[in-house]
């Protein structure tokens, strides 16, 4: 009898660990290995618009390079140019990317490049796939650092508009959103 009420105590106990297991196995596996030192360094910016008045202006950095889906891209100066640093594990970036397409679609005029920083470019080639994302976007964040003595991207994402002549004119800190961006759009093409 005495085992009868050992082996009882087990089973139930097995029925209780079971599925205890196989939840931890499932949180283990939908882990993202490797990007953690990323997400554990995101700084979220708050959507913070800083606009530069055209006489303080300084030169945007060459905007060339690689892109995701392996093509060469060098941006001309002559036109306004939008510039995202985003990455794909980074959540107001994936919420942000409405927005951008859309208006990438309505401004055919201006230049639409991302940046990827911090990322996995096989995750973010297969979230620009997904997105049907219309503009470029490059694999090489060095060029963030040409940015350093304007308006630096101290956030992800961050976006930096670049004016006809060729320098820096406005940064948004955090997403975007369609009347925040449109209204620098708008403002920086006017020019």
């Amino acid at each position: 009898m005495l085992s009868q009420l050992n082996t009882s105590y087990l089973k139930n106990d097995m029925k209780k660990i079971i599925p205890a297991l196989i939840s931890l196995l499932i949180l283990v596996g939908c882990g993202n290995a490797g990007d953690s030192k990323a997400e554990e360094s995101f700084i979220s910016g708050s959507g913070a618009v800083t606009f530069i008045d055209s006489a303080n202006r300084i030169p945007a950095p060459e905007i060339s390079g690689m892109t995701l889906l392996g093509t060469d891209y060098r941006f001309s100066v002559g036109k306004v140019a939008v510039v995202n640093v985003w990455a794909s594990w980074c959540s107001p970036c994936r919420a942000e990317e409405p927005a951008l397409s859309a208006l990438a679609l309505m401004y055919p005029d201006v230049a639409f490049i991302g940046i990827l920083t911090r990322d996995n470019p096989v995750n973010a080639e297969a979230f620009v796939r997904k997105r049907n994302i219309p503009y470029p976007t490059l694999i090489d964040d060095s060029i963030l650092i040409g940015f350093r003595k304007s308006l630096p991207a101290n956030a992800i994402p961050s976006t930096v508009l670049i004016d006809k002549n060729g320098n820096v004119a406005a940064r948004i800190s955090g997403a975007v959103t369609v009347a925040s961006l449109k209204d620098l759009i708008e403002k920086v093409s006017a020019e």
